[in-house]
């Protein structure tokens, strides 16, 4: 019988090619949690043990802190996108649909994208934008699809949507709260109550869009 030597290494090599896949995956999502939990100066030797992986693993993957935080925006973005567009497709309801995408969002972890805000991220990647531009446009639409219900504020856009967002589910800084998720459902419930119309109050300024917050530096 006579061995079929690359026949027996292609299988080895697609099993270490998907074992490098699921490091890779488990450090982003890592590096996501960590991000929302410390902010950009995040410790890169707690991304790396939250993954399960050592740091030499981890800096093969990704060549620095700005890279990791590339990657990290790239899978939220894209994820966000995803819950976004499916709720929109799969709620009859609108408000409905705004507000489990909310929900969904925190689950997400939309507050890793506040380093996008930081000089030192490329904005202008062609990757980055178009993954931005995706992200955008459906929320857009699910915030267009409850305003033209009359369910939704008409004074509000898709930047105070996510400004809200990343902050009611960022832990304070330096506080080490544990369990914080327990309190964000809640705040985002009474976040949610005070986007209904009619609108209750006057907001001050003008509704903010995703550029107005990278303006933010």
């Amino acid at each position: 019988m006579t061995l079929d030597i690359g026949t027996a290494a292609k299988p080895r090599t697609m099993r270490l090619r998907a074992d490098a896949t699921r490091n890779r995956e488990r450090m982003v999502d890592a590096a996501r949690e960590t991000i929302v939990e410390f902010g950009p100066d995040f410790p890169l030797d707690e991304v790396a043990r939250r993954a399960g992986v050592g740091n030499a693993t981890l800096y093969r993957h990704f060549t620095d802190r700005t890279e990791l935080i590339r990657q990290v925006a790239l899978s939220v973005m894209a994820r966000t996108a995803q819950r976004a567009e499916d709720a929109l497709v799969e709620e009859p309801d609108a408000f409905s649909a705004l507000q489990r995408f909310v929900f969904e969002a925190a689950d997400e972890r939309v507050g890793a994208l506040c380093p996008m805000l930081s000089s030192a991220f490329d904005r202008a990647e062609p990757v980055v934008e178009q993954g931005r531009r995706r992200m955008e446009n459906a929320i857009t639409a699910i915030m267009d699809r409850a305003q033209c219900s009359g369910q939704l504020r008409g004074d509000i856009a898709v930047g105070d949507l996510m400004v809200a967002l990343t902050q009611l589910t960022r832990p304070l800084p330096g506080t080490g709260c544990v369990g914080f998720d327990r309190f964000v459902r809640r705040h985002l419930q009474l976040f949610l109550d005070g986007l209904r119309a009619p609108a209750r109050s006057t907001l001050e300024g003008t509704a903010a869009t995703l550029e107005d917050l990278q303006g933010c530096q």
